[in-house]
């Protein structure tokens, strides 16, 4: 009688790389290095960035404002500060598309087989992301400007205009989550364009609360996206950081603190 032996079989855990606080910040920033330079070789992607903030002042100022404020130059003093907000944000798309684009393609299983930290592609990919919110800020400041918006507190506009980066990075990770828990791309562009339509115009962003309809009031009081407006409308205004302002920065810690944590571990999952 003869009996077959069967080797024992052997367990093998998967090699899980822990680093330290410093370590996943150099592997954050060397992310974001990648991330600019995808810019530098693709230079389209920036087209958005460059051109909305152009685009949108015009357009809305001249659509609105003769219907809401009379003419455009007493309505540049609501739309300015409105349409900074509105297009920052919206440049905070491309955050998850980009996310989704490398998962798809593969890109990002070589980073998960990489000795680096686990949210360094992420974080690395928002880092580059604020490079296009600075932009955009900046060029809706200098075509404000050159519509002939004249705030009465210019260092207080600019730092409204460094609230808003601040808040859309934070946001990012909303999308970041999107894109890493839907499969394709261009359903991740569609179902944040949905977010953002929603939270840009159900705001103060472009029209007082006064012209709203009663149920739209009430939706526009809970928008958080109205509290950054009028932060940036007081900081620009009166110099001074309000209750909105507070309001703000807790808003986009709050963000970072729920969707980081749910980002990176739906990408250690997939």
């Amino acid at each position: 009688m003869t009996s077959t032996l069967t080797p024992a079989q052997v367990v093998r855990k998967p090699r899980v790389t822990r680093v330290g606080p410093m370590a996943a910040l150099s592997h954050s920033l060397m992310m974001a290095w990648r991330g600019l330079l995808t810019f530098r070789h693709s230079p389209q992607l920036l087209y958005d960035a460059l051109l909305l903030p152009i685009v949108g002042p015009v357009l809305f100022g001249s659509i609105f404002g003769t219907a809401i404020a009379g003419s455009m130059e007493a309505y540049l003093p609501t739309m300015i500060p409105g349409v900074l907000v509105q297009i920052v944000l919206t440049s905070s798309v491309a955050t998850g598309v980009s996310l989704s684009e490398d998962i798809h393609s593969g890109v990002f299983d070589r980073f998960v087989a990489m000795p680096i930290a686990r949210s360094a592609p992420v974080a690395g990919a928002l880092l580059a992301g604020a490079v296009r919110y600075v932009l955009a800020a900046t060029t809706v400041v200098i075509v404000g400007l050159c519509m002939g918006y004249h705030p009465p507190h210019v260092g207080g506009f600019l730092a409204g205009a460094v609230l808003v980066v601040f808040a859309t990075t934070a946001i990012s990770w909303l999308f970041a989550f999107i894109g890493a828990t839907v499969a394709k791309p261009a359903a991740v562009q569609g179902m944040s364009m949905l977010v953002l339509t929603f939270l840009g115009f159900a705001s103060n962003a472009l029209v007082p609360e006064e012209a709203m309809p009663t149920w739209m009031r009430h939706v526009s009081d809970l928008n958080p996206v109205s509290y950054l407006v009028s932060a940036v409308r007081e900081l620009a205004n009166h110099g001074t950081v309000g209750t909105d302002a507070v309001l703000s920065l807790v808003a986009s810690i709050v963000v970072v603190v729920i969707f980081a944590p749910l980002t990176v571990r739906t990408l250690r999952s997939r």
